[in-house]
């Protein structure tokens, strides 16, 4: 589906009344007449089938239909760009808020196909809405009125919807069984590249850095490193006026389907976690993210990660695969400041002997350093569940320090050895892994 879509409502002249011959025994008033809604649409896969479906082709049929038959006031409502099978366009709502506010007398398009390609839908708004609004439809080339019952077009108008939905499905089918082929051999399917990354212009699936960006992209990384939430991050670039990922791209002249807020450096969380969740930045390339159910669904849904088609290499890393690990779990861990602002390196990682549930990091303003505690999250709830474990953060920094330093000491004392250990554990999980 194409991003450069366009609808339009084109109040035309009334060329019918202009150059249709004067009719004698016609003394209808014309002034307050409904209008004729001629409605075209085009999609990118009819685009693909030549100039007889195109807008302008459409229009000439329409209006010239229009002025044959003397129906006044011919309106266009055009939707240039959207699907058969998605009935949430412009145009087409534009036209049917017309039709039920009763403006609408008769209604034009090409065929039948134009109107939509889900076979339910188009025979829901043939056979119940434009009936009961008092409008007359004809689809031109499938030899469709609604005003002539006894036709046995009428007839078949059902059989020709359902090959119209099928063409949908079958072209749905192909698209989907091609892009299926080449995100298994690796091949990028999105459409907009990652932050940090331009197209080469030399070939559009080659991903390279974007300098400028790539660097606020490391920043981001950084900060989050050095214990910032993705709130603080968000609000250090709008310190530092960083323009934010739609502006940036808007900048290169690059179209985003994103709107640009009213201040261009106005960065959020949800923008900065997207981020920091990217394995695109280790120089993979991602496929299968997400998925819809069908073409009648177009919700876009997050893939399972273990659904994912990961392709290392693809293009060049900005953030190293340790980098972004580490940056993983601390996310994993990542755990509110208290009301005063504080935080503990081992909030988060800290839990109960017994119900081993979590021990919250407890602080506030009146608090000196050495005040600060852990306690256990069940007993904080509910006391009776489990009885209280509480220890002082000064003396966890303690005993942590403490443990580091003896196995800093043994490590010096028996390198040899350690480098023994480490080299056969390393080899066991490889083999284990092969």
């Amino acid at each position: 589906m194409t991003d450069m879509r366009k609808n339009d409502i084109i109040e035309t002249t009334n060329p019918v009344l202009t150059d249709a011959p004067t009719d004698k025994e016609d003394h209808t008033d014309m002034s307050g007449a409904k209008i004729t809604a001629l409605y075209c649409r085009l999609s990118q896969e009819d685009e693909r089938l030549g100039e007889s479906l195109s807008i302008e082709h459409q229009k000439e049929i329409l209006l010239q239909y229009a002025k044959d038959h003397r129906f006044p006031n011919p309106t266009f409502f055009v939707d240039d760009g959207y699907s058969g099978t998605d009935f949430n366009r412009p145009g087409f709502k534009k036209m049917l808020a017309e039709v039920e506010a009763g403006h609408v007398g008769v209604l034009l398009t090409k065929d039948l196909s134009r109107l939509g390609r889900n076979m339910a839908m188009v025979g829901l708004y043939t056979t119940f809405t434009f009936p009961q609004n008092g409008v007359r439809y004809i689809a031109i080339n499938d030899n469709y009125d609604s005003a002539d019952q006894v036709s046995v077009n009428n007839d078949f108008a059902g059989i020709r919807n359902w090959f119209n939905e099928f063409f949908a499905r079958d072209t749905s089918r192909k698209i989907r069984a091609i892009n299926k082929a080449k995100g298994e051999k690796g091949v990028p399917l999105t459409t907009n590249v990652p932050y940090g990354y331009m197209k080469d212009p030399s070939d559009p699936k080659h991903w390279i850095i974007d300098s400028e960006a790539a660097q606020v992209v490391r920043r981001i990384f950084n900060l989050c490193m050095e214990g910032r939430g993705p709130s603080q991050i968000a609000d250090q670039l709008i310190a530092e006026k960083v323009l934010t990922p739609a502006a940036h791209k808007r900048e290169l002249g690059i179209n985003v389907p994103n709107p640009i807020p009213e201040n261009p450096c106005h960065w959020n969380s949800a923008e900065v976690v997207h981020i920091l969740e990217m394995p695109e930045y280790t120089g993979c390339a991602v496929n299968f993210k997400t998925y819809t159910n069908s073409i009648w669904d177009k919700k876009t849904r997050e893939n399972p990660k273990e659904n994912w088609a990961v392709f290392p290499g693809h293009h060049e890393a900005i953030i190293e695969m340790d980098v972004f690990q580490r940056v993983q779990e601390i996310r994993q861990q990542r755990h509110r400041r208290t009301s005063n602002g504080r935080s503990n390196i081992f909030s988060g990682l800290v839990y109960c002997e017994d119900c081993k549930e979590k021990l919250y990091f407890c602080s506030c303003k009146t608090f000196q350093p050495n005040q600060e505690f852990f306690d256990c999250s069940t007993h904080w709830k509910n006391k009776e569940k489990c009885k209280g474990h509480y220890i002082r953060a000064v003396v966890l920094e303690e005993v942590v320090l403490a443990h580091v330093q003896m196995v800093t000491s043994y490590i010096l004392r028996f390198e040899d050895y350690f480098r023994h250990a480490c080299s056969s554990r390393y080899m066991r999980i490889m083999r284990q892994a092969d």
